[in-house]
């Protein structure tokens, strides 16, 4: 068996920031101290300046000159942009992955399983938890490694639970919506990749 994977330094101040403002403990234009994070994890600022820059990259904060580093005020416009790219990603991973998928689903399968379980408390944690999983569990798949790392980068599970907290973005049930895909690898649907594509688009948030 593998051993874990132990998250780096900054990946752990990164995860701490962004669960801060996915819940709300830092609001829409607030400031984020570094020396207070740093202070807060017992780090030193180096690692969190890091953390920051990623999420800087990822425009879930934005810096100033002599204003510091605040969370951006982001709109459904800012949310929705990311749909499409991410769109066109995972059609290109459901055409790679389809013939794997339809021989094996069973990764699909264990979150679809989750997610009823999800659904059935009404946990809006785990559905966006079990939602990005399945997702990237069926990129993963494709075996292509650059589509996974430039997927990854997007920063789904963030970008997913913003939507829902801020905008209230919901699909009508996580795990019906997600079976419906993997019937579509078992029965090797032709267009796979479109179905895959036109889910993803769907989960949009609408400006």
């Amino acid at each position: 068996m593998s051993p874990p994977i132990v998250p780096s330094l900054r990946q752990r101040i990164r995860e701490h920031i962004v669960e801060g403002i996915v819940s709300g403990r830092w609001q829409p234009g607030e400031r984020i101290v570094e020396r207070r994070i740093a202070v807060e994890l017992e780090v030193s600022q180096t690692p969190v300046r890091e953390a920051l820059r990623e999420l800087e990259t990822l425009r879930l904060i934005e810096s100033a000159p002599n204003k510091g580093v605040r969370v951006r005020k982001l709109t459904a416009s800012d949310l929705e942009e990311i749909y499409p790219v991410r769109a066109g990603l995972e059609q290109i991973a459901a055409e790679l992955a389809a013939d794997r998928l339809a021989d094996d689903a069973s990764a699909l399968l264990a979150e679809v399983a989750a997610l009823t379980e999800a659904d059935r408390r009404e946990d809006a944690e785990a559905q966006v938890g079990h939602t990005v999983a399945f997702h990237h569990t069926l990129v993963r798949a494709s075996g292509n490694s650059v589509l996974l790392h430039t997927w990854e980068s997007l920063g789904i599970e963030i970008w997913t639970a913003l939507s829902i907290r801020w905008l209230g973005t919901r699909q009508r049930s996580y795990a019906e919506e997600h079976q419906e895909l993997i019937d579509a690898f078992l029965r090797r649907d032709p267009g796979i990749g479109q179905l895959v594509k036109e889910h993803v688009l769907n989960c949009a948030p609408r400006a």
